[in-house]
């Protein structure tokens, strides 16, 4: 997969994140679609890296998209839990 497939796939893994895990976020809609495609890249990585599966062949693969919803939902949590709801 390309890096424009990667960033697609992230903008559905984030948005899918937020589906899960609904509530304030407080970096808006723009923070939580970068924090999607964070996810995705980094989810990816680590499928890749410590769980020996290679994900860069197919975009319908189940696993990549474990592994970047998975991801998205790390970093969503992380970013909740380092900024709070600073928002009024």
């Amino acid at each position: 997969m390309g890096i424009i497939s990667w960033i697609v796939l992230g903008l559905l893994a984030g948005a899918a994140a937020k589906l899960l895990l609904p509530g304030r976020d407080p970096g808006g809609f723009i923070g939580t679609t970068v924090i999607g495609i964070a996810g995705a890249f980094t989810g990816g990585w680590i499928s890749a890296r410590y769980l020996d599966r290679p994900i860069e062949s197919h975009f319908y693969d189940g696993a990549t998209w474990a592994a970047a919803i998975g991801g998205s939902l790390v970093l969503l949590v992380a970013y909740r839990i380092l900024f709070g709801h600073s928002r009024r």
